[in-house]
């Protein structure tokens, strides 16, 4: 009987840290096994500024998504993010010695190499190779160039570029954490796996994940990555203007935010008012709803604004270029109301919001088929297709003993003599990705995946020298 393929995702956002526990069912459909959700303290506009308290944060979503499936979790595929992420466009090529012979991987590898060799800013490391279109001899547009002769082989790549130094401490917190780290992936390509379709990326399609310290934008065209940028701004900052406009505390800014708010100022009456109790036997405190929507107004206008500034640097007016799909929106910013005909009037395009449901079983709850968890679902979705066996399940004998939280991560799981723990473990070595990968797969796929494979090694050849 063949094994379930257990895929762990850790979304390491600004207000909130996921840890999301699936597996495919018969169907083909995302699973979810289990869910642990932690304040995410420690991270500031998706950089780790407080190592300590970001391990913490960790340990708590990592123990509630176990206790929840009844799995232990070994890996898990991280989502990058952060105000230091930027990307480039680039062009290479390298001339093949031998014109006569196809062209094979080793060739493309030599190419992605050359390109790894790009000259970056000080402190600043390559994240992603995307390959977009090749090119042999003059001849363009060429998606899969494996076996075809020539001996020009040219490319354009859209490279991901972040500060080594804030990958490297969200390493050194999941290692710290007692897990292992198996993948890296740019939040907003997790999303887009999460809840866009192949069609919309055919025809042109911009994702925009309004998370809480940032926002991340992709764009695709003709089924390739186009563009990708990211935001410093986000929800955290529309609750930052409501606590100063309002006077009030942070916990009340973000309920009013959630309960009431409206990115949309003509929707409410001036009569309109909430009260809000005082601090320590003050009087309470009314607000007027018209007066929260122009604050949430004026901060989202300025976000989408951004946005809208980075789809233009695109080129999305060039008829070639046009955004047939529009825009989806995702995150949990997508949640504010009215968001969706502000997005409409700013931009003039299509909108809609994303949910992940569409990758997800049937049986799958109502809160994991939020705009919320879309990042979180991609990155379980990015763990499968590596094939990995992130989790393996725990059974007790007799009941589950307490769980000692002051024990160091790495002895959790230690039970008392009268207690047996069976945990189901893999008989055969363990592949390297490259084995896994199926024959079929597209050259994209295939440069993605090793080049993550060397780059998650890299990170973790460097926390075991820094030991």
């Amino acid at each position: 009987m063949e094994k379930d393929n257990i895929a762990v995702g850790l979304d390491i956002g600004t207000t909130k840290i996921v840890a999301m526990i699936g597996k495919k069912n018969e169907y083909g459909k995302l699973e979810i096994l289990g869910i642990g959700k932690s304040k995410s303290l420690g991270v500031a506009r998706g950089v780790v500024n407080n190592i300590t308290q970001t391990i913490q944060s960790i340990q708590q979503a990592i123990l509630e998504a176990e206790n929840n499936s009844g799995y232990k979790i070994k890996d898990v595929v991280v989502g990058i993010a952060g105000q230091h992420i930027r990307s480039i466009q680039h062009t290479d090529y390298i001339s093949r010695n031998n014109p006569e012979e196809v062209i094979g991987e080793k060739d493309i590898q030599l190419l992605i190499d050359q390109v790894n060799k790009l000259a970056m800013l000080p402190g600043e490391e390559i994240i992603h190779v995307l390959p977009q279109e090749f090119k042999i001899d003059g001849q363009s547009e060429i998606k899969e160039p494996i076996g075809m002769y020539g001996g020009r082989l040219e490319s354009s790549f859209h490279v991901v570029v972040g500060q080594a130094s804030s990958i490297r401490n969200v390493g050194r917190c999941i290692q710290s954490s007692g897990i292992e780290l198996s993948g890296l992936t740019l939040e907003p390509l997790a999303s887009a796996d999460a809840v866009l379709s192949q069609e919309e990326k055919e025809a042109g399609v911009a994702l925009i994940d309004i998370g809480g310290g940032t926002t991340d934008l992709a764009i695709f065209k003709d089924g390739i990555i186009r563009h990708t940028a990211v935001i410093p701004f986000g929800g955290n900052v529309i609750t930052d203007d409501i606590k100063e406009g309002c006077s009030i505390i942070e916990k009340q800014a973000e309920l009013l935010k959630i309960k009431f708010g409206s990115a949309w100022p003509g929707e409410n009456k001036d009569n309109e008012i909430v009260s809000i109790p005082g601090l320590r036997g003050r009087e309470p405190k009314e607000i007027s709803l018209k007066n929260l929507s122009k604050i949430i107004h004026a901060r989202v206008v300025e976000i989408v604004e951004q946005v809208f500034a980075e789809i233009k640097a695109y080129g999305h007016e060039d008829p070639r270029k046009k955004l047939i799909a529009g825009i989806v929106l995702t995150g949990g910013g997508a949640q504010l109301k009215h968001i969706k005909q502000l997005v409409e009037y700013i931009t003039g395009m299509d909108t809609r919001i994303g949910y992940p449901n569409e990758h997800l079983a049937g049986n799958s709850s109502e809160e994991i088929s939020s705009p919320l968890f879309a990042t979180a679902v991609g990155l379980v979705m990015n763990s499968i297709e590596n094939s990995s066996q992130s989790a393996v399940r725990m059974e007790l004998v007799k009941e589950q003993p307490k769980v000692v939280y002051r024990t160091p991560p790495v002895q959790r799981y230690e039970v008392e003599e009268n207690y047996v723990e069976k945990v189901e473990t893999i008989e055969e070595p363990r592949e390297t990705v490259s084995q896994k990968v199926p024959k079929n797969e597209s050259t994209e796929t295939k440069i993605r995946r090793s080049f993550f494979d060397r780059y998650v090694d890299k990170i973790k050849e460097f926390l075991d020298n820094a030991e």
